[in-house]
């Protein structure tokens, strides 16, 4: 089996789901005493906000390319970006490693082609709903045609995370909100939305795919479950 190399922090309240996540599911595929074998990289996200803000994606470049050669020269056989918004620098980060860094989006496409929807609302930060480098890879890399909320939703979306839940908060009134966002999206006359991806990795703090009658994805759950698969496990 293959060491889990995780690039995390972004935010820690995710990234403890995944380290949850990953050793549980690795326990009940090998029984007993079993654990995920990981190696953790993990950030102040102050600092990652702050550039993310700041448009300065060169730094944040920099950055992940750091944490994915650290990794793999600590013995990782492969590596997760341990969030959606910063898979926008994805391809820089497997071009300077040798080790596979696990897409999330493949883990996304997998299962919304299972389930049959074609049309899934992406909710996300702004810099995922609103740039292309996750939209498109959808789209040219698996033929996903998502749609995203009107501005004023998107805006809530990307509040609610930041403010929410990157900082532990979930809130009962916040939740309705991303229902409501859902159900519009859902009952828009020309672009109805058939299934919704959690496209944010603290989503699923909010709300779960227990919620919905329809398909719904957490993109870290799904993220998860890829990765035990690949190392191994």
């Amino acid at each position: 089996m293959k060491k889990i190399g995780l690039i995390g922090g972004m935010s820690w309240e995710s990234t403890t789901i995944y380290y949850q996540l990953l050793n549980r599911m690795a326990r009940e595929r090998l029984g007993g005493l079993h654990a995920a074998d990981l190696l953790l990289r993990s950030f102040d996200f102050h600092d990652i906000e702050r550039l993310q803000t700041a448009g300065d994606w060169d730094g944040l470049t920099q950055m992940m390319v750091d944490a994915a050669r650290g990794l793999e020269a600590s013995g990782a056989g492969c590596l997760l970006i341990c969030t959606n918004t910063m898979h926008k620098m994805a391809a820089e980060v497997q071009a300077a490693v040798d080790i596979p860094l696990l897409h999330i989006g493949d883990a996304i496409a997998s299962a919304v082609h299972d389930s049959g929807a074609t049309r899934p609302l992406l909710l996300a930060t702004r810099f995922a709903m609103e740039q292309d480098f996750y939209l498109g890879y959808l789209r040219e890399r698996h033929g996903i045609h998502a749609v995203v909320p009107e501005e004023l939703d998107r805006m809530e979306v990307h509040r609610v995370i930041y403010e929410e839940l990157c900082q532990g908060k979930v809130i009962a009134s916040s939740k309705q909100t991303y229902m409501q966002i859902i159900d519009k999206a859902r009952s828009d006359a020309d672009l109805p939305a058939d299934s919704v991806i959690f496209g944010c990795t603290e989503i699923g703090l909010l709300i779960t795919p227990d919620d919905f009658s329809f398909p719904a994805f957490d993109t870290t759950v799904l993220h998860a479950e890829a990765a035990l698969t690949f190392a191994g496990y």
